[in-house]
């Protein structure tokens, strides 16, 4: 299976596509728009995106590009969070004056860089592309922010490992499908789904009661404005449930109190996280 991924081999999707399918041939790309690009054409058979972290939040873009294309969530998994500080052989840790990472991840090792003045911070596309350019360049002044795998892939040497602020650092991922390929898992437990609500009082009230009468339990709901449609949102939700007679059962009932309702998938909840260099 061909997984499409946001960033460069070695980042944290590559690690959480290989976790979701550990044979899969991985296909990186520059931005999330083009991840589903790749779907939409069949350049891709998958892709695997970043959804939430447990510090940062969620990741609104996917929310929006799940909403508009054809495609289906079929499995989830979650990641710790382990950053480290790498840079080129040779390279001393007292000697580096800049750090390149994503911005996330940047924001996610204050304490580290504020322990190191001398290193000046640098927000870059994605944490493994940041140590392909030091690589590439091989300047031992010049350091990265990325994952393990990211070191190994580029051979990189890790200086300092495990500098994220909070241990306590998760990502949960997204594998989805085309929904005219995405098989339904049986054990399947857990729903994504997204709707539009009239603009009046009591409608969001409504809607999760309708939910909640049914002894649904939510666990996430997010919103996100429409655009061209000022003041008025699209809401994300997941929530459990006991069987596929009940996601339809969730369904109809939203229905009624929506002006549009789309399944997102249904698949597995993913159950704890393992430890690793992923995001």
């Amino acid at each position: 299976m061909k997984i499409a991924i946001q960033g460069e081999p070695g980042s944290f999707s590559h690690e959480a596509a290989l976790k979701l399918v550990p044979d899969a041939e991985i296909l990186p790309c520059t931005l999330s728009a083009e991840v589903f690009a790749a779907l939409d054409s069949g350049a891709a058979d998958a892709a695997a995106i970043p959804i939430e972290n447990s510090l940062a939040g969620s990741v609104l873009e996917h929310f929006d590009l799940l909403l508009h294309h054809d495609v289906m969530v079929v499995r989830e998994t979650q990641i710790r969070i382990r950053h480290n500080l790498i840079a080129v052989p040779g390279a001393k840790i007292g000697e580096i004056d800049r750090v390149y990472s994503h911005a996330v991840a940047l924001g996610q090792c204050r304490r580290f860089l504020a322990e190191h003045p001398a290193m000046k911070a640098v927000a870059f596309y994605d944490t493994a592309g940041s140590v392909k350019q030091l690589v590439s360049t091989n300047d031992t002044k010049a350091a990265a922010i990325a994952s393990e795998r990211a070191a190994t892939h580029y051979g990189a040497e890790i200086l300092a490992r495990g500098i994220e602020d909070d241990a306590e650092n998760y990502t949960r991922f997204f594998l989805v499908r085309r929904s005219a390929e995405a098989e339904t898992d049986p054990a399947a437990n857990k729903m994504s789904v997204a709707f539009t609500l009239e603009h009046k009082p009591g409608s969001l009230v409504a809607a999760l009661s309708a939910l909640s009468e049914m002894g649904t339990n939510l666990t996430a709901i997010e919103s996100r404005p429409v655009k061209g449609t000022p003041w008025e949102y699209i809401f994300y939700v997941d929530f459990k449930i006991a069987s596929g007679a009940e996601g339809t059962r969730a369904l109809e009932a939203l229905s009624s109190h929506c002006g549009m309702v789309k399944e997102l998938g249904h698949y597995r909840e993913a159950l704890g996280a393992e430890s690793g260099d992923a995001s």
